[in-house]
Formats: structure tokens, sequence, C-alpha cells
């Protein structure tokens, strides 16, 4: 049964700060599927967060890697996180969102406003939602919604991955913090004075054992609250004093977009796509019976 709570406005993003948000905060869930993960008992979770008003992502997803319930014999869930849309046109996408929710049952929304500079807020509500709904899941994944993801690589990776404390993805190390005023990640020295963030998995794609939902969520009631998501993640897993895993095979994962072949995406687990590419029929490509190389 699918919950949805009495729609109320969003939440007002209220900035401190032109690089903090406000988080912690208690946000709710206008759409939330708090039954489905205890119906299908997922090892893996796959959680994609996406703007409201970006449907045909979704159904990009549904119809390629997002549409397989079973892979090597595990359960798999996907996920799409939405907050909420704001401006002329919220009330027609919100309605379409509810009639999407209805269709397929993948849907979580929170009353935040949905924006670039609240994907730190995104994430932890992502966390919260798992640790609260999805407890008994091994692992759960964070994908962008414009990537190709391998699932059965995935699951591989997974089935001999830590059951507890493991992050992983593209890791990044020593990458410095960046001071130019007209970076799209730019942080003053006020904010964040270390040269270098810790690391940190790139937001592109990241894996995490599911016992790190609640312990990233509670960390970040410590944490300087950057709207750099990515980095928030790597700033709480400091605060841990836990590592992000280094993922065993760097080639598996890609911040670069991997032209489609189908023996150069038999060998990954997630690669950004180009804008213009057609996934649904390189999908079908991909699946066609005959040797990957």
């Amino acid at each position: 049964m699918v919950n949805r709570a009495v729609m109320a406005p969003p939440v007002p993003y209220v900035s401190p700060g032109l690089y903090t948000v406000e988080y912690p905060y208690e946000y709710h869930f206008t759409i939330n599927e708090a039954e489905k993960c205890k119906q299908s008992r997922p090892f893996a979770v796959l959680m994609v967060p996406v703007a409201p008003h970006v449907r045909e992502h979704r159904d990009t997803i549904r119809r390629t890697w997002g549409g397989n319930r079973s892979v090597l014999g595990k359960a798999v869930l996907v996920f799409f996180l939405l907050g909420q849309s704001t401006g002329e046109d919220a009330e027609r996408i919100q309605q379409q969102v509810l009639k999407e929710s209805r269709e397929h049952r993948d849907v979580l929304q929170s009353d935040f406003v949905d924006c670039y500079k609240n994907l730190t807020i995104k994430t932890m509500v992502m966390l919260e939602w798992l640790g609260s709904y999805c407890s008994d899941a091994s692992y759960a994944m964070k994908i962008d919604s414009d990537m190709f993801l391998n699932v059965p690589n995935l699951i591989k990776l997974l089935l001999n991955a830590p059951k507890e404390n493991y992050l992983t993805g593209l890791v990044a190390h020593g990458a410095p913090v960046l001071r130019d005023p007209t970076s799209k990640w730019y942080l003053p020295t006020e904010v964040f004075p270390a040269p270098q963030y810790p690391p940190y998995a790139l937001g592109l794609g990241y894996i995490l054992s599911l016992d790190l939902a609640g312990k990233l969520v509670e960390a970040s009631r410590h944490v300087q609250n950057v709207y750099i998501e990515d980095v928030y993640v790597g700033l709480c897993m400091r605060y841990l004093n836990i590592s992000p895993t280094n993922a065993q095979n760097w080639n598996q994962f890609h911040v670069m977009p991997v032209p489609y072949n189908r023996c150069a995406y038999s060998k990954i687990i997630a690669t950004t796509t180009l804008h213009n590419a057609d996934r649904v029929s390189e999908w079908n490509d991909f699946n066609r019976t005959g040797s990957y190389c």
C-alpha cells in the first residue's frame, strides 16, 4: 500500500549561508512506499535522486537497468527520490507525480524544495528512509538518473563485499577545495578552511552497507553541513572514523561518459551517459544474445 501524507507546502529553503544547508531538519514523506522492502526483502536497493519534473529519466530507468527485480538470484528494488517542485507549474507537476506513483509504486517524495543546493538534504533524507523502512536490505546504491548501471556486475561485487562500514565507488583522495568563486563547487575558507577534502566517493554512484545509513544520519548532526552532497557524506565518514573503500577495479566506475559498445559496458559497473544517447536502444542491444566482446 502506498502511504501518502496530507500535502503541505514544501519546507522553504532558508540557507544559513551561501554554502551550507539547513540539516538536520525534520522532513516528512508526502509519498512513501513504507512496506515495499518488507514485502520484497531486497538484497540491494537502488536509490535514484531526481527532480519531480524529469519524468523521462525515471521512465528510461524503468525500461532499462531498473526493470529487473531479480538479478543473479538476488532481489533488487529501485526507488526514485523526489523533493517538492516550486513555481507556476508546481501543482500540475505534483498531480503527474501522484499519478506516476500510483502506476509504478517506486516514487518517494519528501517535503523539501527540490533544487541543487538541497542535494545534501536529499541525500540525508534518503539515508533516513533506508534506515527507517529498508534496514533489512544488505546494501544500497545512490545513483544519478543519467547513469548506465550494470546491475549483474554490481551484484557480483556485493556478493563478496563487507557487510558493515562499507562505502565504495569512485573514491577521491586528496581532492582540493575549489576556491574559484565562479566554480559550481566553490567553498570559501571561512566555511571550509582545510585545503583538501577527506576521502569521499563521487556522487555519480556510490554503494553502502545498510548499517551505515543510521550512522551517517547521526554523524550529520556533528558535521559542517556543506551543500556539496558527496563531500558531505565524506565528512560524515571521517567523523565516524571510517574510510571509504577503494573500488576493486577503478575502471568499473566512470565519471566521464564511456561511449556505448557492448564489450566496454559488459566490464563496468556504472558510467555517466552522453546527453543525446538513446539509452533504451543501447540497453536493448546490450541485452541481446551473443558474446559481448
